[in-house]
């Protein structure tokens, strides 16, 4: 078994029992208590648990918790640029796309920035900015009002009056977390009414998320699983929840390989 897929397997049992003891994932994965101790020390490093004695915990504090922009863009970014890339490839010229915000959809615009004859409606400063950046005469790019989070998203009233009337071939919609029972989530309640009235503007639904969104809740549901036409995930998704996911959503795609981070000059600490 690889790491990240011993990782995986880990974070799975965390989410599922709210803890690990070293002991018992020695036991049963195989590996040396020194092996675990890593794997443990890597997930901790990325805030998915929560180090203690003799094991690990569920971070926390939970549903509610809202990353700031910067610490969630430094986290899969490999595995963000390779789903990218595959996203991109449903892009034609000539149509009207909506990209919420996120890293992940962050991530995405970069990859748009030479699609000719393109209408971007987007909720989310940091994309606005991808664009803004590398202007093209033949692109509309609309920024929505609103209310700023921490994940540099516009919601609130502002924002969902702008989104109400208007009508789109494709959504891209960045997620916080997505699971059977409660669906595709949100941590920001209104940025749930946000990307709700989002979601009512598309004709088509894509998800691009990675595989640490799999069993992860927010407090407020975006969508149902069902509403999704595609999920665009990376290859650390493990069979078992490809299978479960596949059975929910329209279409699911593996993106495969570790693709390379956005180019250097477009990082998250730029300006805006």
């Amino acid at each position: 078994m690889l790491a990240q897929q011993r990782q995986q397997t880990i974070l799975e049992r965390v989410r599922r029992d709210g803890g690990v003891r070293v002991a018992d994932l020695v036991r049963e994965l195989g590996v040396s208590d020194m092996t675990i101790r890593r794997d443990l020390e890597a997930l901790a490093e990325r805030g998915l648990v929560e180090k203690v004695h003799g094991g690990a915990t569920a971070a926390g504090p939970g549903s509610t918790e809202e990353p700031g922009f910067t610490a969630k863009s430094a986290r899969q970014r490999a595995e963000k640029d390779a789903i990218a890339r595959r996203a991109a490839a449903l892009v034609r010229p000539g149509t009207a796309v909506a990209l919420s915000a996120g890293t992940t959809i962050w991530t995405l615009a970069h990859h748009l920035v030479d699609v000719p004859d393109l209408t971007v409606i987007t909720n989310s400063v940091r994309v606005a900015d991808v664009f803004h950046r590398a202007p093209r005469p033949d692109r509309t790019v609309v920024l929505t009002g609103g209310v700023r989070t921490p994940s540099d998203a516009l919601v609130g009233p502002v924002a969902v009056a702008a989104i109400r009337r208007l009508h789109v071939d494709t959504l891209f919609l960045g997620v916080h977390g997505m699971s059977v029972r409660a669906g595709f989530t949100t941590p920001n309640l209104l940025e749930a009414e946000t990307d709700r009235e989002l979601v009512a503007s598309a004709t088509r639904l894509v998800v691009p998320a990675d595989h640490t969104k799999w069993g992860t809740v927010g407090i407020s549901t975006i969508a149902e699983l069902s509403e999704a036409h595609l999920v665009i995930t990376d290859e650390g998704l493990p069979q078992a929840a490809r299978e479960e996911l596949a059975a929910h959503v329209g279409g699911l795609i593996v993106a495969e390989g570790r693709a390379s981070a956005p180019p250097a000059g477009s990082g998250p600490d730029d300006p805006t």
